[in-house]
């Protein structure tokens, strides 16, 4: 049995109030997260079925591991807990969006920084020469 039903029509899908996430190929929906009280972005994560329940049922994030192959339950070894204090899916359901606090440090990214996206990208190069991060 699904842990998520499927939508009877694309206009379920779209316009009713269902959660009935469009998993992929491999069963994963991508998961934006973002601070809850600035709105930066803080790491864009997979999650599975089981992920997206247990998220719903704690009201704390949990993950699919692509690189480890196994859930993930974000902080349970660096203190860094994800407490969600809104969660959203977008208008085909298939991207969800958490609002979270985070515990711990406030990090994040396993690199110890704040958020997983530290750097910038210029938009042009200069004449020739590589691009590279600011």
């Amino acid at each position: 049995m699904s842990l998520f039903p499927a939508p009877a029509d694309k206009h379920a899908l779209e316009e009713g109030t269902v959660l009935s996430p469009r998993f992929d190929a491999n069963g994963l929906v991508t998961c934006v997260t973002t601070d809850a009280k600035t709105g930066e972005l803080l790491m864009v994560a997979h999650m599975n079925a089981e992920a997206l329940a247990r998220s719903i049922e704690t009201g704390e994030a949990w993950y699919w591991s692509r690189s480890r192959n196994e859930l993930w339950h974000k902080g349970a070894t660096s203190g860094q807990i994800q407490t969600i204090v809104e969660m959203r899916v977008d208008c085909d359901q298939d991207a969800i969006w958490l609002k979270v606090n985070v515990a711990g440090d406030g990090g994040c990214c396993h690199t110890g920084r704040h958020s997983c996206f530290y750097r910038a990208q210029p938009l042009r190069a200069e004449a020739g020469g590589p691009l590279v991060f600011a």
